[in-house]
């Protein structure tokens, strides 16, 4: 069930990867495409402030999934490291239930938001206003999703040291221990062919 969970869930994150490629992109050309017209024809794109702002939250409520499923936000492990596995794996139920929680509370408050600006326009594009609170729904849904699939995955799967401690002290650091364990995982190779 876990491995089903995995499968989707890497699925649904690379599409929400890509959906934020493509709101950066759009962001670009708006932008730019707003500051080259005012300064070339003294004119402008009239709903590229509004339509960037809006992409924006959109494209970091995405994010911020994708780094949840990566296990990608920094943290300090500074006391939680030098804990017992026991006293690691009790720190990260906890960490995960609280983060359950706070997700429900964002889930429902921009679901309760989304359902009282749904008849409000924008302003200058005269687009439902809900649609900008249902980025909060997005991350609050999905964040509960992915926690989930990692408290079942916590509480019924064994989990070496590393796992147990799910935050990183530095990109930097992250990223180099992430390549030397793609290097071993590697087999060398064997050598040029003559």
């Amino acid at each position: 069930m876990i491995a089903l969970a995995d499968r989707w869930l890497g699925r649904y994150t690379r599409a929400l990867d890509m959906l934020s490629g493509l709101c950066l992109a759009i962001m670009v050309v708006l932008v730019f495409g707003n500051v080259v017209l005012r300064y070339t024809m003294n004119s402008g794109i009239t709903v590229s402030e509004e339509l960037s702002r809006w992409l924006f939250v959109w494209l970091t409520f995405m994010g911020a999934v994708v780094a949840l499923r990566e296990h990608g936000h920094l943290g300090t492990d500074l006391l939680v490291s030098r804990l017992p596995a026991v006293g690691k794996k009790v720190c990260l139920v906890l960490a995960q239930v609280a983060m359950l929680y706070v997700s429900w509370l964002l889930l429902k408050g921009s679901w309760a938001q989304m359902v009282i600006n749904a008849d409000t326009e924008a302003p200058v594009t005269g687009a439902s206003v809900g649609i900008f609170y249902a980025s909060g729904v997005l991350m609050g849904g999905s964040a509960i999703a992915i926690l989930l699939r990692d408290l079942l995955r916590t509480l019924f799967v064994p989990l070496n040291d590393n796992e147990l401690v799910m935050v990183q002290e530095s990109e930097e650091l992250a990223a180099l221990q992430h390549r030397t364990e793609d290097a071993s995982a590697t087999p060398p190779s064997a050598g040029p062919r003559r």
